[in-house]
């Protein structure tokens, strides 16, 4: 039998190939250098599925994922992965026990945000320098053991780049997560060797521009029949200025009875409506 091919966005050791691991593994993880080429390795049939990040609690909402998504990508999601978010400082090894001597802090622009306090206290004159990931701040740090360099990044970049965890656990919030969403060319019924997953499901909805309470309506015809939402949000729909599509998170799976007659309701009212995948979300859970 032939091994899944899972397109991530990289390099390695990013933390969404740290979700990859746990949710596909023994399969095969091929990095992408940006979430559009994950998803477009899944169109054009090179990879089985691409995992992408679409939320963080403390950054928000991932825009490009969403973006490309509606405008670009006839994809589907398949499931859903939440990732607690532990970011650590790395050196190299042979500065392990002198950590306090860095000169330089490198990491992306999240994670250096992520771990403000930490860095003001111990670091609070030391430039920050901005990478194109935590993974990439990490092999830098490898790669130039002559500096005093440290990465903020993950448990998986100190192993794949052989750096030492000079402090574990900088990040200033404890409940930080981020979403990763699994796409597909096809609907598919995917099952995780993670425990006890939620039914969601995921829909884009574009409103008529010209009927007024469209959207009032629209959160009406779920609300009266008792179908819980999660999240809503709105993005450009590129367009014009004021118009916008809704993505909405709906804390069910797709049934026969009450979703659809929701939908034909808001298609009644001039509205389209998009499902973009009937799906599980699966909590990766660290000891």
């Amino acid at each position: 039998m032939s091994l899944q091919k899972i397109a991530f966005l990289g390099p390695a050791a990013t933390f969404t190939n740290l979700a990859v691991c746990h949710a596909f593994p023994g399969e095969e993880h091929v990095p992408y250098p940006t979430i559009p080429a994950c998803m477009d390795a899944v169109i054009n049939g090179d990879m089985d599925f691409a995992v992408v990040p679409i939320e963080n609690t403390l950054e928000g909402t991932v825009n490009l994922t969403i973006d490309y998504l509606f405008h670009e990508a006839d994809l589907k999601i398949v499931a859903e992965l939440t990732e607690p978010i532990q970011q650590h400082l790395l050196v190299h090894k042979e500065y392990a026990y002198e950590w306090q001597k860095t000169e330089k802090v490198l990491s992306h622009p999240h994670a250096i945000a992520q771990c403000h306090k930490f860095l003001h206290s111990y670091f609070p004159d030391n430039p920050h320098e901005q990478m194109t990931s935590t993974a990439a701040a990490a092999k830098y740090v490898k790669e130039h053991p002559e500096q005093r360099l440290a990465a903020i990044a993950n448990e998986l970049s100190a192993q794949e780049y052989d750096l030492a965890v000079a402090r574990p656990n900088i990040h200033d919030y404890e409940f930080n997560q981020t979403r990763f969403i699994v796409l597909a060319k096809q609907e598919t019924d995917l099952s995780l060797p993670l425990a006890r997953p939620r039914d969601k499901t995921t829909v884009v909805i574009t409103l008529p521009s010209d009927r007024p309470g469209a959207l009032h309506q629209v959160l009406s015809a779920f609300s009266w029949r008792n179908i819980n939402l999660s999240k809503i949000e709105s993005r450009p729909l590129k367009t014009g200025l004021g118009n916008y599509f809704f993505i909405i998170d709906i804390e069910q799976r797709m049934d026969q009875v009450l979703m659809p007659g929701a939908f034909a309701e808001m298609e009644a009212l001039g509205c389209k409506v998009h499902i973009l995948g009937s799906y599980q979300a699966y909590a990766i859970q660290y000891e």
